[in-house]
């Protein structure tokens, strides 16, 4: 017996699933240099701009020269350092809470609170569409594991009412491929009232959401009693790295004890927590960021609409188009690359079948001018797109 690997990628390949890295050769930004290629981008997660912002650039440098650049060793050995510690007390203080622990990936966080939550003899709940680290953590807990219908709080509160044990409802805030918002008041309402803790992955809402940049649960002006574990990345709309769980002393506390993804893990280097500092800063202080954001994304809806793209229901950066057929959407995208616009086509297993979709992204560092040309480049493109192909 042995593993046909040539086999699986060959299948893939047929399917238009294969996946290829592009090659990044230039700082993040709205112009990159792609394959060695320049490119006008629209598929990145740096929200707000801040990935190479000059002053989180020269953050991290002091960082280095003041602390080094390892972690050195786990947070519990001796790796939790003053920068560390500091950003841990800002992230508390933005999302509203006592105490914030931070986690060197978003992947890890995800995996590190579920687990330490809930196990054998509970429940977790998740929603269809959640990412693929959530899933993971609730499978990986040995809980009883179930999803409900995306968004959907009545398919929520059934299986609510055949839960056992400590039951676990986690969502996205942001569902990161189709980019609506969870209703987190509605799911809020039928946790409370089952005695379910709800979890929020609030991944792409940190920044872009809120009127302080707070994400999610401070744009539905929900309490912590609504929503007991917050979790947040640091390289989408921070610009940076790694992750972080905000909640009750107790939470915190529990996650330190308990949560193995944490517990195993050298810490981040001190100095991304220094850079990551100064990019919290800038995200509190300069609103701008947000309200330049909020105009893209206008101008972007109005503009596909008028040339007919089936957009989704989304408010927030993620704009996506739908194609449906994975080779479609893969035409797509490379049409636009010979343009000179960088969009990437977004196809199953990420994406249910039949819903491949191109990707974008808007951030605080495009400009109106940018977004009119893709609205121009996706206009022409669309209209020389074979039409979709016939499953008679």
């Amino acid at each position: 017996m042995s593993f046909d690997l040539a086999a699986r990628l060959a299948a893939r390949r047929a399917e238009n699933l294969y996946r290829q890295r592009p090659l990044l050769e230039s700082p993040q930004g709205p112009h990159v240099v792609v394959d060695g290629q320049p490119l006008l981008a629209f598929c990145n997660n740096d929200y707000l701009g801040l990935a190479n912002h000059p002053q989180v650039i020269e953050a991290w440098r002091a960082g280095a020269e003041r602390w080094g650049v390892g972690g050195g060793a786990s947070h519990l050995v001796i790796g939790h350092s003053g920068p560390h510690h500091a950003l841990e007390e800002a992230l508390a203080d933005l999302t509203g809470r006592p105490r914030a622990l931070l986690f060197t990936t978003g992947y890890m966080a995800n995996l590190g609170a579920v687990t330490a939550l809930v196990g054998q003899g509970d429940t977790v709940l998740e929603d269809r569409l959640n990412h693929a680290s959530l899933l993971d953590a609730g499978l990986l807990s040995g809980a009883r594991f179930n999803r409900y219908l995306h968004n959907d709080a009545v398919s929520l509160a059934k299986r609510l009412e055949k839960a056992s044990g400590n039951t676990l409802v986690v969502t996205d805030g942001v569902f990161s491929m189709d980019g609506d918002l969870a209703d987190l008041p509605a799911l809020a309402r039928e946790a409370k009232a089952k005695g379910a803790w709800l979890m929020v992955d609030d991944a792409h809402g940190f920044g872009p959401l809120g009127a302080n940049g707070g994400g999610i649960v401070e744009h539905f002006g929900l309490s912590q009693e609504d929503v007991p574990v917050l979790v947040g990345t640091l390289g989408k709309a921070f610009g940076t790295a790694g992750a972080f769980v905000a909640g009750s002393e107790e939470l915190i506390e529990s996650l330190i004890q308990f949560a193995r993804p944490y517990i195993y893990t050298t810490s981040q280097p001190p100095a991304l927590a220094c850079a990551t500092l100064k990019s919290l800063e800038l995200l509190r202080s300069e609103h701008w960021r947000r309200e330049h954001l909020d105009l893209l994304i206008r101008q972007f809806r109005q503009g596909a609409e008028q040339i007919g793209l089936q957009l989704m229901d989304s408010f927030t950066p993620i704009q996506p188009i739908m194609i449906g057929d994975a080779g479609r959407a893969v035409r797509l995208s490379q049409m636009l690359r010979e343009r000179g616009l960088l969009v990437t086509a977004i196809r199953p297993p990420t994406v249910p079948a039949g819903s491949a979709r191109l990707r974008v992204t808007l951030t605080a560092a495009h400009s109106e001018a940018q977004v009119q040309l893709l609205l121009e480049g996706l206009a022409d493109c669309f209209a020389h797109l074979s039409p979709e192909p016939s499953h008679a």
